[in-house]
This record gives C-alpha cells, structure tokens and sequence, in this order.
C-alpha cells in the first residue's frame, strides 16, 4: 500500500471520526426531528467509497449503534443500516460519486430508506409511517444532505473528492 494510499484512508478515519464525535456531542442539543444524522452521513461516506461487502458491515456496525439508542425492536437498524450501505456501495457503480449534486441526493435518499426500513421491520402504525415517511422523513433526509454538502465541500481535500461541476 502507498503512503498517499494509507494517507487518504487515515484522513477518511479522521472525518469519520469527527462526524460521530459531533453525533453524540451536537445532535442532542438539536431538535431531534431536525437533526441530521451524522451517523448515517459517517456510514454513507464509507460506503460510497468501499466495496459493497464493507459497506454492509459498516452498515451493520452502525446500525448495532443506532440499535442500542432506539426505541425500535432491536435488529431494524442493523438491517436497515446493512441494507443502505450495501445499496450506497453497490450505486457508485451506477452513479458518479463525484458529483456534489449525486452526493446530496445520495445522502438524502440513504435517510429517508433508512428510515422506511425502520418503520417497516419495526411495526408501525399507519399513522406514525405515514407522518413519517412524508414529513419527518423528507425533512431529516435534506438536513442530513445539506450537511453532508457542507462535510463534503469542507473535507474535499480529505475524502479525495473531485468537484468539478
């Protein structure tokens, strides 16, 4: 392995890690239907950027997290997390991650099924899928993406992005 090689992945790390630092620091003090989560936005950087096998264990990885801090059965996240990280690994092949605009709606699309796998594997009513997936869904889905705009733009350098629009 190179050293610009190890140097890329080790600043990766370095975001990935600022990003779930910010989580668990940020995210309370924000209104929790608004927040972004940076969780999602730590895994979706992975997985745009690895194979789908590693996306899903990252995506397992991070769902056990979002497991441990939910009120929903226990195993929806870590399914619904290894679904999205598969999904997100296996969609650069179709779609150019270098593009701000792709990464935005990836980001933005990754949250929202998120969420949809949630509610589905965890039971919900009606009324909670429905206000969800139309409200509340949308809405965490293009804060989650605005910030991931900002981490993308901010960290280009780092995540070895090239925005040439």
């Amino acid at each position: 392995m190179s050293f610009d090689k190890r140097a890329r992945r080790r600043r990766l790390v370095l975001v990935i890690a600022i990003l779930i630092a910010a989580h668990f620091y940020i995210r309370p003090w924000v209104a929790s239907r608004f927040a972004p989560d940076l969780l999602m936005l730590a895994m979706m950087l992975v997985a745009i950027r690895s194979r789908p096998g590693v996306a899903a264990v990252a995506g397992f990885l991070v769902g056990l997290t979002a497991d441990v801090l939910s009120p929903a059965r226990f195993g929806a996240g870590a399914l619904s997390h290894t679904i999205v990280g598969y999904l997100a690994a296996y969609g650069r092949a179709v779609f150019f991650p270098d593009n701000l605009l792709v990464n935005a709606g990836l980001f933005a699309v990754g949250v929202w099924l998120r969420s949809l796998i949630v509610l589905l594997a965890s039971g919900a009513g009606p009324s909670e899928l429905a206000s969800t997936l139309l409200i509340w869904g949308p809405i965490q889905a293009l804060v989650t993406a605005l910030v991931g705009v900002v981490v993308v733009v901010f960290f280009r350098d780092w995540l070895a992005i090239r925005l040439d629009e």
